[in-house]
């Protein structure tokens, strides 16, 4: 699923910052290549037990990843439920918990990075 409303879409950040503020909030840099990378961060359901990940896209539009000053755009926020061994189904129903604890995070990432 995407989340439309987090305000992320089009905010650029440098890389080193968006790390440092991502890590705040629990985001972890997870997939990355020298022009993308992706910030998840881990919400669990303990009803359920089930694991759900926000995912924040990114797409450099200045430099490499291999360096701190690259300036990063966030294209996309999703959210999946977390499927064995590995993936993300984003058709799954988002407990209503689960989503407004994601759009809380996803709200003080934004503050740290504006």
């Amino acid at each position: 699923m995407i989340i439309e409303n987090s305000g992320l879409n089009g905010v650029q950040s440098e890389l080193g910052h968006l790390d440092e503020a991502a890590d705040k909030v629990g985001f972890v840099r997870w997939q990355w290549e020298y022009y993308r990378a992706t910030y998840d961060l881990k919400l669990t359901d303990r009803t359920s037990g089930s694991e759900f990940f926000v995912r924040v896209n990114t797409r450099a539009i200045e430099g490499k990843l291999e360096n701190p000053h690259t300036v990063l755009n966030i294209e996309a926020v999703y959210i999946g439920r977390s499927t064995f061994p590995h993936g993300l189904d984003y058709e799954s129903p988002i407990p209503k918990h689960i989503l407004e604890t994601a759009t809380q995070r996803l709200g003080q990432l934004k503050q740290q990075l504006v």
